[in-house]
């Protein structure tokens, strides 16, 4: 089926290097395909150390001037680049529905989301405030300002294709940085229409630039960027061992790191419970992207009083879910990504099985819709010995095990490496405030499913990584303070 945008050229298939769409210097490309058919329907650039190279050059190059620039008219330029999102929304939905898989009405929410980054920054561009220190002495003024750290590298995943890589750049603009990215190999298109509207906008040559490249030569763009002493800041979103990777390359150049890792986020329903609104905020956390989001909920912790009314509510939910590829007006849940995904889906659903664990919905991939179509799925009589309690399925399927009490619950809640998001549902307002004391996560939802905002501090601890994104901590991981002494100013100038 034909790719419509109303824009056409929109649906672009070059790298963008100094202001420049252009081919791949080795002259090689590779395909793009659609996840519900598996079928290529676009190809890009395959980048390699020298595409890498011109990039960062390019950034270098351009970030005296795009610095230098006032806030103000950053501002302005990010505040045009947000217009022309929410103006192409439509085009820009289709893009991610056709290379990412969701739906088309979650994908244009997406990209509603991305855009609200790139309004948010888009303000807080002109509030990168400084301080003026009290000076311990007479003659003497103390002052402390606010500078960008200088080009950016920014290494994004395929999961949310708009909203992660808009939530990266529009802070570092607004900060007076320049950027080289690299958008996931599975999901370049968005990311390239994205920065032709920021060329649109104003964005000036070489401030933004991008390449793209197969899983094959991905390492082999990255480790330039790693290397490379002008790259003073790298951010990145993706798994735990990626990002330890990063981390140890970086050390060589001191880098600064914003690391958004993998999570095992626990989801906790006890006893006093609203059991319908923890149901409804269960499928918002779960089945969104068809689970393939970092803050899902991977075990979900349900106390043995209200275990079997609650799960009745969450199969009935479930089993209501319609799965389609995005062609479909009507899909709540679209394909996984490619084979690997559901490869790992259905070990996971396997081994819990094994194990002692039941199927009460779903639990099979769907083939008569395609291969990487799997069934929304609903496991109970799970337990810490599964692999799908260790690690992330990244995937529809909602894993429920049972708890007596508020201590086994946390004890089970906090048991992993990581610390990315938690949830739990009750109405005791004391036990409200000792959970959110006592859960091991950067983000923590009450009573309340869908907690990301451009507001709010977007990150993890432990395994989980580090770094903000978001809200007015997203300004500062792209920015370093420097402290200014100046003295002899003479008695009562300080």
């Amino acid at each position: 089926m034909p790719l419509t945008l109303q824009r056409p050229d929109l649906l672009l298939s070059s790298h963008y290097i100094d202001g420049h769409w252009c081919e791949a210097v080795g002259g090689s490309r590779y395909d793009i395909e659609d996840p519900a058919r598996e079928q290529a329907f676009a190809s890009v650039p395959d980048a390699d150390a020298r595409d890498a190279q011109a990039a960062v050059d390019a950034a270098h190059a351009a970030l005296p001037a795009w610095r230098a620039l006032p806030a103000r008219d950053r501002s302005r330029i990010l505040a045009r680049w947000n217009t022309l999102l929410l103006e192409h929304r439509q085009d820009l939905g289709r893009l991610i529905s056709r290379e990412q898989g969701k739906p088309l009405a979650e994908a244009v929410g997406e990209v509603l989301y991305a855009a609200s980054y790139v309004e948010w920054f888009a303000a807080e561009a002109v509030r990168a405030y400084g301080e003026v220190i009290p000076a311990p002495v007479d003659g003497r003024r103390m002052t402390a300002v606010r500078e960008p750290v200088g080009v950016v590298a920014a290494i994004t995943p395929w999961n949310f294709p708009a909203a992660m890589i808009a939530r990266k750049i529009a802070p570092a603009l607004a900060a007076g940085c320049t950027l080289v990215a690299k958008p996931a190999e599975d999901t370049p298109l968005t990311a390239l229409a994205l920065v032709a509207l920021a060329e649109e906008a104003g964005v000036p040559a070489g401030v933004l630039n991008l390449v793209t490249a197969s899983r094959a030569n991905a390492a082999a763009v990255v480790d330039v960027w790693l290397r490379d002493m002008r790259v003073r800041k790298l951010t990145f979103t993706g798994s735990t061992p990626v990002g330890q990777h990063l981390a140890r390359e970086s050390a060589t150049t001191l880098k600064k790191l914003s690391l958004e890792l993998g999570g095992n986020a626990p989801f906790l329903v006890f006893e006093d419970a609203d059991l319908d609104a923890a149901a409804d905020g269960l499928m918002a956390a779960k089945f969104r992207n068809a689970g393939q989001t970092c803050v899902c909920p991977n075990r979900i912790l349900v106390h043995e009083a209200v275990h079997d009314a609650f799960v009745e509510r969450l199969v009935a939910r479930v089993s209501a879910l319609r799965v389609g590829p995005a062609s479909d007006p009507q899909a709540q849940l679209g394909p996984l990504i490619n084979r690997r995904a559901v490869e790992k889906v259905e070990r996971h659903v396997r081994d819990a099985v094994a194990k002692g664990a039941r199927i009460m919905a779903g639990g099979s991939p769907l083939p008569a819709l395609g291969a990487n179509f799997f069934q929304p799925t609903v496991l109970v009589d799970v337990d810490g010995r599964m692999e799908l309690s260790c690690e992330e399925t990244f995937g529809p399927v909602a894993a429920v095990s049972r708890f007596a009490d508020e201590a086994q619950a946390v004890a089970e809640a906090n048991a992993t490496p990581y610390g990315l998001a938690a949830y739990f549902y009750t109405r005791d307002v004391r036990r409200i405030a000792r959970l959110s004391a006592a859960l091991e996560a950067g983000m923590i939802g009450i009573n309340e499913g869908a907690i990301s905002s451009e507001a709010a501090p977007f990150g993890g601890i432990k395994a989980s990584g580090y770094g903000r994104e978001g809200s007015r901590h997203g300004l500062d991981e792209y920015m370093h303070s420097k402290y200014l002494c100046q003295g002899e100013l003479g008695p009562g100038q300080d």
